[in-house]
């Protein structure tokens, strides 16, 4: 069995190249950098570093790459029944257009099998975003009637390389992961891949993941930025961050047990082990990682603002989460694009309009000026 998977960086190689090759499959990693391609055609494996409570090894075999821009992967569109991605989301407008002349390529052969593809980004509905970008490619719609686009939900930290592993395949990951797919997305056959997992609620595993780890990790980011710490792990051990942090993820998931009636005890523990993964000092998680592209994150539907309307909506406590998204709009990098446009809408336009321009966020509510409150006291 062969299987696409589109982007050979730590996350494709690290979490889900190596299931699927667990899985029993033949992965042929799509990428656009060279050295990357020409290591796993030379190397045929690389080694996984597992950390955390245990630490241990694994070596991903069985493994080759290929180009984006090479016909051979058009032509292997005809071969396999499953397509995977691990690009980035901004990153989806660019392969889907391969992924389009693939499917065109299938149909042009009267290939009817079924094909299943799984965009595994750190996004809300990643395959439904694709699938609509794919469209826009076809020359006829109903070329994607007998494919599948699954929706999926996937939770694991990946790190990005230190400067002494880059001319190397392999990577470091921590033990905890999730990948939750909507079983009602597949067309034809689920393939059996280890370590999945397939519901019929997808939305709230999405949400309790967006608003329980990416909402703690950013806010994490943001104030840990604030106070010069250079890694989660280390702004997680100051006692005021992981206050906040903590009281952040309990709003956020008051909200969950509202509206998906989520136990209340097992979130609480749900959220205790998110913490635990930030104290992992194994991973060596950047502050400047995680908080990159602040306007993304900013954004309505995301981890800071999305959760916050859920406590509006319910009348529920927010101070935690007002503080971590004041501290986002100090998030001041001069090597990130979003960061200096941030940054320059608040100098050209002020606080409040910025805010509201960016979250959607009345700027004459009272929750933008409260979030101004505590903008000029972080600073």
């Amino acid at each position: 069995m062969k299987v696409l998977h589109f982007g050979a960086g730590n996350i494709g190689r690290g979490f889900i190249g190596k299931l699927l090759s667990e899985s029993g499959f033949e992965v042929i990693f799509v990428d656009v950098n060279q050295p990357v391609i020409d290591l796993i055609n030379n190397n045929k494996e690389y080694i996984v570093n597992v950390v955390g409570d245990e630490t241990y090894q694994d070596k991903v075999t069985n493994i080759s790459a290929l180009n984006s821009n090479s016909d051979n992967v058009i032509k292997l569109f005809n071969e396999v029944n499953l397509i995977t991605t691990a690009v980035g989301p901004n990153v989806l407008k660019f392969i889907a257009p391969v992924i389009s002349k693939g499917i065109e390529y299938r149909n042009k052969y009267k290939n009817e099998k079924s094909l299943n593809i799984i965009a595994c980004e750190n996004m809300l509905k990643a395959s439904s975003h694709l699938k609509s970008l794919v469209i826009q490619n076809l020359s006829n719609k109903q070329l994607v009637k007998n494919i599948g686009f699954v929706d999926s939900a996937v939770d694991r930290i990946v790190p990005p390389a230190i400067e002494s592993d880059k001319h190397t395949l392999d990577v470091t990951v921590e033990s905890f992961y999730e990948w939750i797919v909507d079983e009602n997305q597949f067309y034809g056959d689920i393939p059996k891949i280890h370590g999945i997992k397939c519901v019929d609620n997808l939305l709230s595993y999405v949400e309790r993941k967006l608003f329980t780890l990416n909402t703690g990790h950013a806010i994490t980011a943001y104030l840990g930025n604030l106070k010069n710490f250079s890694t989660i792990d280390k702004a997680i051990q100051n006692s005021e961050i992981q206050t906040i942090v903590t009281n952040a993820m309990k709003e956020s998931g008051e909200v969950l047990i509202k509206r998906y009636g989520f136990d209340r005890t097992k979130h609480i523990n749900y959220i205790h082990k998110i913490l635990e993964r930030f104290h992992n000092p194994y991973l060596n998680d950047d502050v400047k990682r995680v908080g990159r592209e602040p306007l993304r994150k900013l954004s309505p539907n995301e981890r800071l603002i999305k959760p916050l309307s859920g406590t509006i909506e319910f009348a529920l406590p927010n101070n935690a989460l007002l503080h971590g998204i004041a501290a986002a709009f100090h998030y001041d990098n001069p090597n990130d694009n979003e960061s200096i446009k941030l940054q320059e809408a608040i100098d050209g336009h002020g606080f409040l309009e910025t805010l509201s321009q960016f979250t959607g966020l009345e700027k004459d509510s009272l929750i933008s000026k409260e979030i101004y409150k505590i903008y000029k006291k972080l600073k």
